[in-house]
């Protein structure tokens, strides 16, 4: 049996103060370790949300939609034309409902994609069908996301990014702008803030093309760009990207070889920038107040067709897309804050087509919120389905 020690009230308050400040001591180590292994493995920046980017939140037309008829056509041989005013239905992206939303030519709604998660999808602000038209690739600026929808199954199937996150890392955006799939499957964004363009595979989320340089925002492709809001696929393969700063397009290859590049005449802010049907000319809108579309040679700087209204029903407010039209040469225009998407006649400059009420906000049959991106639907034949 060991005998028991005497002790004294002095050496027992010393123990336990040496005990808690020990105690102390290896929590703050703790929380100085956990501070490093967060800065060594950094999840982006967050972004606060304020209301206007939760525009109506999650919202539907509530109209009863018809059956999806099966893709029977492609860009290169699209399905039957509806002809003038709007040759095919158009797919919106209508950024502040938080909704795809696809409008026939007679102004029906025939499909509807509603946010399935406000905070995993907000804002899709562009959208871009694959080239086979089962999947839509949506970019999202101020959920600093991207993503892939199943078309027929109206199901969001891919993301790359972290809503409400900001930051140049891997898996991380900083205000991307345009989607679009390309034939190989891989997906390309224009991440501006980033002052970038990537090419992402989506099977493994890889990095598959960069051009540009976070942090290094200066009109030098590939190595650097100034702002990039568009990376559009041309028909042979080859990229066109519209830098903000100066206005520049740029025509480059998938291996980063620059075709040309030139500075988009009579435009302030260049958005979205698309070669004209015949792949021979650029059109581009001018996201300005009032705005404008510029239709141009790359090779002459040569204006070839303008579209400007200073005020009236025509005048645009920050349009951010313009698209030729097949068929008819007429052009489409998605005219963002004046919440409507037209089409306007080539020859008369006339709108002669029209979704969406100037200055009037809504979600319901026939009504828009700040509509930001458009793409034709020339895979199926909604004329004879929805005539049936």
């Amino acid at each position: 049996m060991r005998a028991r020690v005497a002790v004294s009230p002095k050496t027992f308050y010393l123990y336990w103060l040496s005990f808690f400040l020990f105690l102390g001591f290896i929590s703050t180590q703790c929380r100085a370790e956990t501070k490093v292994a967060k800065a060594s493995n950094p999840a982006g920046i967050e972004v606060q949300v304020t209301p206007e980017m939760l525009g109506a939140g999650v919202v539907s037309s509530g109209v009863i939609l018809p059956p999806i008829p099966a893709v029977t056509g492609n860009r290169q041989k699209p399905v039957i034309s509806w002809g003038k005013p709007l040759p095919y239905p158009i797919v919106i992206a209508d950024r502040r409902n938080n909704r795809l939303i696809e409008i026939a030519p007679n102004k029906k709604i025939i499909w509807e994609f509603p946010s399935p998660s406000i905070k995993a999808y907000r804002g899709n602000e562009d959208v871009n069908f694959s080239p086979d038209g089962k999947q839509l690739a949506v970019s999202e600026e101020d959920n600093f996301d991207v993503h892939i929808v199943d078309y027929e199954k109206k199901v969001l199937t891919w993301t790359y990014g972290v809503p409400d996150r900001r930051g140049s890392g891997p898996g991380l955006l900083n205000y991307p702008d345009d989607a679009h799939l390309l034939a190989d499957g891989k997906f390309i964004t224009a991440d501006i803030r980033n002052c970038r363009v990537l090419i992402v595979d989506p099977k493994d989320n890889s990095t598959v093309s960069q051009w540009g340089t976070p942090g290094k925002c200066k009109h030098n492709p590939p190595y650097e760009l100034a702002h990039p809001n568009g990376a559009t696929p041309m028909e042979n393969g080859d990229i066109l990207i519209t830098e903000i700063t100066d206005s520049w397009i740029t025509r480059i290859t998938r291996e980063g070889k620059v075709v040309w590049s030139v500075k988009a005449p009579n435009i302030r802010y260049p958005s979205d920038a698309f070669p004209t049907v015949d792949g021979k000319q650029i059109i581009v809108a001018d996201f300005w107040k009032p705005g404008r579309v510029v239709i141009f040679d790359p090779l002459t700087r040569k204006i070839t067709w303008e579209y400007f209204a200073k005020e009236g029903d025509g005048a645009l407010d920050h349009s951010s897309i313009a698209r030729e039209l097949p068929d008819t040469s007429d052009v489409l225009i998605v005219d963002d804050l004046n919440d409507r998407v037209i089409v306007v006649d080539r020859k008369t400059k006339e709108i002669i087509w029209q979704y969406g009420e100037k200055g009037k906000k809504g979600y319901t049959q026939g009504l828009l919120n700040y509509p930001d991106g458009v793409d034709l639907d020339v895979f199926r034949d909604w004329k004879t389905a929805i005539q049936k």
